[in-house]
């Protein structure tokens, strides 16, 4: 064992007894056959955050990339977001956003995520912001452009979710998640939407919990993401789809946009 290591093993004991509340820092190589799926699930982090963290808004990651786990840490007696954002030299706005956080209000005990610095991204370039890709989508749908890596998720979540269904299903998918971004009561970016998790700790999309959202997307899947990106809307408005048989009360108890192949499409 080098010198450097056997410090650092004699320190961190330290520092865990000065910071108990305080997750470590970690780094993370990518070895072949990881994913991001593979990553959040391996080291307990929602793949949100590890996204956010590293700014990978598409599954591209490469043999020896450096990414950074999120720190965790356990809210205190008086914290706010403020403080923590102080403590940990980061905004409160970067802990609201990598916690998807709908409010300010924090409980003593509550798990937050703080987030770090940012990996490189694929062309070896620092990445640029807090957790935006740099590339714009432009499109004619109304509101911020959109950008390309939020192109390929909104593909991906269609292809995972519907591409056994009919081409207009397909598009009914996508627009309901543009829907949710346009509503006040969701994430306001396709990141946010589609990797959200609720206040019971469910991802709100099925493909997200069991890891086809990080399978490639279809031609069709890409196709219908561009369709529902310039505007058409098969869904009527709605916010939430579900396969018609599944017996969940409160999907089923939603005002009834449309039916639509396999899905119920509401409000």
């Amino acid at each position: 064992m080098s010198k450097g290591r056997f410090v650092c093993f004699l320190l961190l004991p330290i520092l865990v007894l000065l910071f108990p509340a305080m997750g470590m820092a970690q780094v993370h190589a990518v070895d072949k056959g990881d994913s991001i799926y593979k990553i959040s699930q391996w080291y307990n982090v929602s793949q949100y955050a590890l996204r956010y963290n590293n700014n990978l808004w598409s599954n591209a990651i490469y043999t020896g990339q450096q990414l950074n786990i999120p720190t965790r840490y356990a809210a205190q007696k008086g914290d706010t977001l403020y403080l923590i954002g102080k403590k940990f030299g980061v905004s409160s706005s970067s802990i609201k956003e990598i916690n998807q956080l709908k409010s300010e209000l924090i409980y003593p005990g509550q798990v937050l995520y703080i987030p770090q610095y940012k990996s490189q991204n694929i062309s070896g370039n620092a990445s640029p912001g807090a957790g935006a890709p740099s590339n714009n989508f432009n499109v004619s749908r109304g509101g911020p452009n959109f950008k390309t890596g939020d192109f390929d998720l909104l593909a991906r979540i269609i292809t995972a979710e519907a591409d056994s269904e009919s081409y207009v299903t397909q598009v009914a998918v996508g627009a309901t998640v543009l829907n949710r971004v346009d509503s006040a009561s969701f994430p306001n970016s396709i990141p946010g939407v589609v990797y959200q998790v609720d206040q019971a700790g469910k991802y709100q999309f099925e493909p997200v919990l069991n890891g086809w959202i990080n399978k490639p997307a279809s031609e069709s899947g890409k196709k219908a993401a561009r369709d529902a990106l310039n505007g058409w809307d098969p869904s009527n408005g709605a916010l939430y789809f579900f396969e018609s048989w599944v017996p969940n009360k409160f999907l089923q108890s939603r005002p009834v946009s449309k039916v639509m192949d396999a899905f119920t499409f509401t409000y």
